[in-house]
């Protein structure tokens, strides 16, 4: 007989209040294992297709190592420095882009830009704001980063977490199963599932999605010759994971840079419309279907607010956790709509097919 709903619910709510504490108290200390598990997560269907290969664990867990090396790698040498140096230029430019800006609203809606007008006085305020933070800001970005993720110790225990953690992935798996309450082992085990397919899906596949996007656009808006190209491409790829943002965000700043780069160049400003344009046809109906699906489960309203939520109260480590807990907690809710849906709350003494008298 399993335990009352008082009793389950008393248990549950302690489990998930020392999960909370624990991200609270622990977050910075945590967070090389919660990346390294990420990275774990993300690549155990890698080593589980080796397997099937007729690969041992354990090698398949070395050749995927070496492989993500090897990227990392590359990546640390040629394209974060890259990056790095365009996203400073940009910053440095920004002075200039907003006079652009200016002179030119100036030069064609001068009643508008009057001096005395709102729009003349905002868009000195912020021309002023950018040249007296501008660097300073790129400085915090930089280095706040560097401080939250205390990147030596970071750099050292991610590889190892993630190389251990994907080597016993599965059998940590089958573990945690063999603790399942014998009662609610069939409905935890059908919870965990869908819990999963709406990682797999979301997550991995919006991973992936992010990263060709934002190659994509990177690459396109290089090839065009727009300054920026590669860091304006790799942001709008980073943020492809919420809907419409990503295409809308680069779009605007790509597009808005085209604007004083090739003024008076309506084929080069069209060209870099239609590499938005295309990635977003590409995205809708390729990637997304076949990386994604339909049925993932995570409204994109629902997405932001766990994000902002998890962000504010538990910094960087809550945004990591926020995608996974909104998964989970969604699930969940549908379980218990499926729940309610089949109780006599719901359907009464008449749904239950007995007679009233």
């Amino acid at each position: 007989m399993g335990l009352p709903v008082r009793e389950q619910a008393k248990y549950w709510g302690v489990a998930t209040a020392i999960f909370l504490m624990a991200l609270w108290f622990l977050g910075g200390v945590m967070l090389p294992f919660l990346v390294g598990g990420a990275i774990a997560y993300f690549l155990d269907p890698v080593a589980d297709r080796l397997e099937r290969l007729g690969l041992s664990r354990g090698v398949a867990t070395v050749i995927i190592s070496v492989v993500a090396l090897l990227i990392f790698i590359l990546l640390a040498l040629l394209v974060v420095p890259l990056l790095t140096q365009q996203l400073l230029a940009l910053i440095d430019a920004a002075p200039q882009i907003f006079a652009q800006l200016q002179s030119f609203l100036t030069a064609r809606f001068p009643q508008i830009l009057d001096k005395s007008s709102v729009v003349h006085q905002t868009l000195l305020s912020i021309g002023d704001t950018i040249k007296s933070q501008g660097a300073d800001l790129a400085n915090r970005v930089l280095s706040s980063a560097l401080t939250v993720i205390n990147a030596a110790l970071f750099i050292v225990v991610v590889p190892v977490v993630a190389f251990y953690l994907l080597l016993d992935w599965d059998r940590m798996i089958a573990h945690v199963d063999a603790w399942l309450p014998r009662d609610y082992r069939d409905t935890i085990r059908g919870l965990g599932t869908e819990i999963n397919e709406v990682l797999a899906g979301f997550v991995r596949g919006q991973l992936t999605v992010c990263a060709v996007l934002g190659t994509y656009y990177a690459v396109g808006l290089a090839i065009v010759g727009l300054q920026f190209g590669l860091v304006v491409g790799a942001f709008a790829g980073l943020i492809t994971f919420i809907p419409y943002l990503g295409a809308m965000t680069g779009g605007a700043l790509a597009i808005g840079l085209a604007l004083f780069q090739f003024w008076g160049q309506p084929g080069m400003i069209a060209a870099v419309v239609g590499i938005f344009a295309l990635g977003q046809f590409i995205e809708g109906n390729i990637l997304s279907p076949a990386l994604v699906g339909h049925s993932v489960g995570l409204h994109p309203l629902w997405l932001l607010f766990a994000l902002s939520a998890f962000g504010t109260i538990f910094g960087f480590v809550g945004l990591l956790v926020a995608v996974p807990v909104a998964a989970t907690l969604g699930v969940l809710a549908r379980f218990g709509v499926r729940q309610y849906l089949d109780s006599q709350l719901y359907k009464g003494v008449a749904g239950s097919g007995t007679d009233a008298k």
